[in-house]
């Protein structure tokens, strides 16, 4: 099951993530998600674990705990919707629709 954890620490780290969840089972993979400019923690997580009665009783147990002094949220993670197509010309600045279309 992959689980959603938010309002984590910006010092939380992947394996501190990990350790968080290790006592209640499995603990295939744990990310911290970052910013991609600052590489600084966005506040949020992913954690996922196999086995879905341990995944149910970490997230009932976890869910408004406080690590590291604040009140984390945890629950199953929704899968990720479908973005529609962008047809704008691609985010080009020189598109079709650019307003120096005609300029030169």
């Amino acid at each position: 099951m992959n689980i959603y954890v938010s309002n984590l620490s910006f010092n939380v780290q992947d394996e501190d993530l990990r350790e968080f969840f290790a006592p209640y089972g499995e603990v295939t993979s744990a990310k911290v998600i970052m910013d991609k400019m600052t590489n600084q923690s966005r506040g949020f997580g992913f954690i996922e674990m196999p086995d879905e009665a341990a995944s149910k009783k970490a997230i009932a147990e976890l869910d408004g705990a406080t690590v590291e002094n604040r009140t984390i949220k945890v629950n199953e993670a929704r899968p990720k919707e479908a973005r529609p197509a962008r047809n704008d010309g691609g985010g080009n600045f020189n598109n079709a629709n650019s307003y120096n279309k005609n300029r030169y």
